[in-house]
């Protein structure tokens, strides 16, 4: 048994995960450069996922990661004196401290976590596609819609503003064929199945609002410690597209949303993505070029992102040169990538909760690879009882918040209205821009109907997507010329105030 060293403890500069012939650390200052977790499964990579947000949060760093065993729940919760962990830290020459953390629970379903919303406007086309799986000449329609959406002012919140707007195109196809090219109704029909899968994956639960606000994300506790966000996957990963899908989304959001930060003392977010494979599997080459940016760019808006995954190989060379913090479990197997790095032997020998691990040193530099034992977590270790996360929710800084759906009026009723004439224009006229134009004035008008009956004066509607679209002339005061704007060309002010970003969300500006 070591004798105990209190110097082998977090500090407020740096992480300390495990020990071998030298103590291990992570520095904070060099936390936002991104890092990998590997090894097969079972070889203890959840223990030092845990390890590492257990640190991060200690020193007020927010925690986003997956749990797709319900494995990491137990940080919630106060950790146990059992004997092997009592042993591993006495071996360490480390005395074991007990401790929890905050967490917030998320989920898609609603169903163990608060649920989790975006709207279809925020998801944009590019990411919709990859979560439908699109061929080129779909993904092409569906930019169509969402470009006739954007200039348009309609807001795509949810399932139904997605299908009417797809019909919509599909009715005036003739016109919209020569404006934007070819649009076919085998195409959109073709998209309107692809969404019914999606929907039975879910995605209906998915997309809609109150949607999600990433500050709830960046968050610390009363004792300044970083809340921990943990998103309940189990039932997400049975639909593994729609799962990656969804956190490449709040990566891009992150990246869009936050300001510049340089080079921060601490991370201000870490984003551990589990199961990271699924992000890259069949990605077509436009997508992987803007994951690469996301990842090479957002280091410097603070947030470091953390891949978890069984292989190095599952991550692309291009991203895994981006990713300076490593701790590599055992692999059962090796692939010629390794045995260039001279591990191929070592990494088939490593026991359960060893690992080889290379950390980022002052400089910036990766430090020598050392085979170290990583230290217990302070928190449980597995997963908690249904009565402990009831608890923890109903004590939860978002409850109420984002628990109950609301259907705002969006595209869909929109469209509804203009098949019913319920807004024609005066006199007939089509207001300058043909159908386009005539949708256009529908739009402002109800808008402006919205704003007058006081619907959209404090909502999250107004706050995350009307005024997007809108800015120019509401601040302006001018909501009454709303309709008239929106009704002219399709080049108008309000096409021009959308804009989406790197993925094809839309920008909160």
């Amino acid at each position: 048994m070591a004798p105990s060293d209190d110097k082998l403890a977090d500090t407020a500069e740096k992480i300390f995960l495990g020990k071998g012939e030298q103590p291990a650390w992570l520095t904070l200052a060099l936390g936002n450069r991104h890092g990998l977790v590997t090894g097969a499964t079972g070889t203890g990579k959840t223990v030092s996922l845990q390890v590492m947000a257990e640190g991060f949060a200690r020193a007020g760093v927010p925690v986003f990661a997956a749990d797709i065993k319900g494995d990491l729940s137990g940080i919630s919760e106060v950790g146990e004196a059992k004997d092997f962990i009592v042993k591993r830290a006495s071996d360490m020459g480390i005395t074991f401290q007990p401790d929890q953390f905050s967490t917030v629970f998320w989920d898609v379903f609603g169903e163990q976590g608060h649920p989790v919303r975006a709207t279809v406007s925020e998801m944009g086309p590019l990411l919709l596609s990859r979560m439908m799986d699109l061929n080129e000449v779909q993904e092409g329609v569906l930019n169509i819609a969402f470009k006739v959406a954007d200039e348009q002012g309609l807001l795509l919140l949810d399932m139904k503003d997605l299908r009417a707007i797809l019909s919509f195109i599909a009715e005036h196809a003739a016109e919209l064929t020569t404006q934007y090219g070819n649009v076919s109704k085998q195409t959109v029909g073709t998209i309107q199945r692809q969404l019914l899968v999606l929907e039975n994956q879910g995605g209906d639960k998915f997309f809609g609002e109150p949607a999600l606000a990433l500050k709830d994300f960046m968050r610390t506790d009363r004792d300044g410690r970083g809340m921990v966000n943990i998103l309940v996957a189990d039932k997400l990963m049975q639909s593994p597209r729609l799962y990656a899908t969804f956190l490449l989304w709040m990566l891009s959001e992150l990246f869009e949303e936050l300001p510049e930060a340089g080079d921060p003392p601490k991370p201000k977010l870490v984003f551990f993505f589990d199961e990271a494979h699924l992000l890259f599997n069949d990605a077509p080459k436009a997508l992987m070029d803007k994951i690469e940016q996301v990842v090479r760019l957002i280091r410097s808006k603070g947030v470091g992102v953390y891949f978890v995954t069984q292989n190095p190989v599952d991550v692309p060379d291009t991203v895994l040169g981006q990713l300076g913090n490593r701790v590599q479990h055992a692999l059962r197997a090796f692939t010629p990538r390794d045995q260039k790095l001279n591990t191929a032997q070592v990494i088939t020998e490593l026991g359960k909760g060893e690992a080889l691990v290379s950390f980022l040193e002052g400089n910036g530099t990766p430090a020598m690879v050392e085979r170290i034992m990583v230290r217990p977590p302070s928190a449980r270790i597995g997963p908690i009882t249904p009565e402990e996360r009831k608890a923890i929710m109903d004590s939860s800084p978002v409850k109420g918040k984002y628990d109950t759906a609301i259907d705002a009026e969006s595209a869909y009723e929109i469209i509804q209205k203009r098949l019913a004439g319920a807004a024609a224009p005066a006199g007939g006229a089509d207001g300058g821009g043909g159908i386009l134009g005539h949708l256009g004035a529908i739009v402002g008008t109800i808008f402006g109907t919205n704003v007058a009956r006081g619907r959209l004066s404090t909502g999250q509607l107004v706050a995350r997507n009307v005024t997007r679209s809108v800015t120019n002339q509401v601040v302006g005061g001018v909501v009454a010329n709303l309709g008239k704007s929106v009704g002219g060309s399709i080049g108008g002010s309000v096409g021009r105030a959308l804009v989406r970003g790197a993925l094809g969300g839309l920008l909160r500006r």
